[in-house]
């Protein structure tokens, strides 16, 4: 429970007698050794004692539950807390992991590395903002950063590291994407032409089906599981070259896109013409046990864009995905319908992307909604 003495030349037998006050020593909540002096009589000192034991019997195991994380990760330095934090995150890809790495190495650990987790609040928070805006970093790094260093400080708060949010009152950096550069359905003609056939291919697959250009280089002919639905299940990953699950998803997991027509004859003739291999149409040019490389298609897309072809200024492959999203929204699908066949994680990302797109205004509601009022 504690002891009590005194701190005197006086030996114990003598306390009683001597004029010096008592003091007490315990073990707070925290775990720490506390020390209390001024007690007149040795029964004044013990019935102190008395009260932290009992309080300390009244917090209950939750409570020293959490004491004891205080005490196991407060005084942890960011670094060594965000690497621990880091190895939970199993369900990031090889290039989410990859993203991370670069966001810890260049920003978030030469800064707060060795800064110890219980000392986080937000003016630490703003003036790590601050820093990288004097030191000239991007927004969207700036951004992406933030974020990092908010999930991590998010599972300390959890954890009960702080009383109350390091985040708390912090204005994030003010990113906002340019707006999407989207053919128009005249360029889109000439441009999904103008390459060959697995240029063709990809782009059909990226504007009419609204899959990214890793799920493109995975198609296969298995998956096209009705005459209007084609089955997303893989991506080939970009950085490792290997098929690998779709982005935001675990390996058995899937999402069903709608297959217009001509995007099913673009892979009927494709499958006719060269062949497939275990059901997968395209491969690496040179070596068919290969999944199909990034750089074959970038490197035609910069062909394409040197030709002299009506292309938007500013457009870039993912230009055909952002037509995937633009036709659905200008005809009245529901975004939260292309949000899900897009794979967003969140719809707010389709939101801040795509509302422009949109055809619903003030408006053009209050003139909707006026017909059944007006009956």
């Amino acid at each position: 429970m504690g002891s009590f003495f005194k701190a005197c030349e006086h030996p114990r037998s003598r306390w009683s007698k001597c004029p010096h006050s008592y003091k007490i020593r315990f073990r707070s909540l925290a775990g720490k050794q506390v020390e209390e002096s001024g007690f007149a009589t040795q029964d004044k000192a013990i019935r102190r004692l008395t009260e932290i034991y009992n309080e300390k019997k009244a917090a209950g195991p939750r409570t020293q539950a959490r004491v004891e994380r205080l005490a196991t990760y407060g005084a942890m330095r960011f670094e060594e807390y965000a690497t621990e934090w880091k190895a939970g995150q199993r369900d990031l890809g090889p290039a989410s992991v990859r993203h991370l790495d670069s966001l810890l190495q260049h920003h978030l650990f030469p800064a707060l590395g060795s800064r110890r987790m219980n000392t986080f609040d937000p003016k630490v928070v703003d003036s790590f903002i601050q820093t990288m805006e004097r030191q000239g970093v991007g927004l969207a790094t700036q951004a992406n950063a933030f974020d990092k260093l908010k999930a991590i400080l998010l599972d300390a708060h959890r954890l009960g590291l702080f009383d109350e949010s390091p985040l708390a009152g912090v204005k994030a950096p003010q990113y906002d994407p340019e707006r999407a550069v989207i053919p128009s359905p005249e360029q889109l003609r000439r441009i999904r032409v103008a390459g060959d056939d697995r240029f063709l291919l990809i782009a059909d697959l990226m504007s009419g089906c609204g899959l990214r250009n890793g799920e493109a280089a995975a198609v296969n002919l298995r998956n096209i599981v009705a005459g209007d639905v084609y089955r997303v299940t893989e991506q080939v990953n970009q950085t490792t070259g290997q098929y690998a699950p779709l982005k935001h998803r675990m390996s058995n997991e899937y999402r069903d896109v709608p297959l217009p027509v001509r995007v099913r004859q673009t892979i009927e003739r494709y499958a006719d013409k060269h062949g497939t291999v275990n059901g997968y149409l395209l491969r690496h040019p040179s070596d068919p046990s290969r999944t199909f490389p990034h750089h074959c298609l970038s490197n035609q897309w910069r062909r394409i864009k040197k030709a002299r072809i009506d292309i938007p200024q500013g457009m870039v492959i993912y230009g055909f995905r952002h037509f995937f999203a633009s036709n659905c929204l200008t005809h009245g699908i529901p975004i939260t319908d292309v949000a899900e066949w897009m794979g967003h994680k969140n719809i707010a990302i389709t939101f801040k992307t795509y509302r422009h797109l949109m055809p619903g205004s003030v408006s053009t509601a209050a003139r909707v909604l006026n017909l059944d009022l007006a009956a």
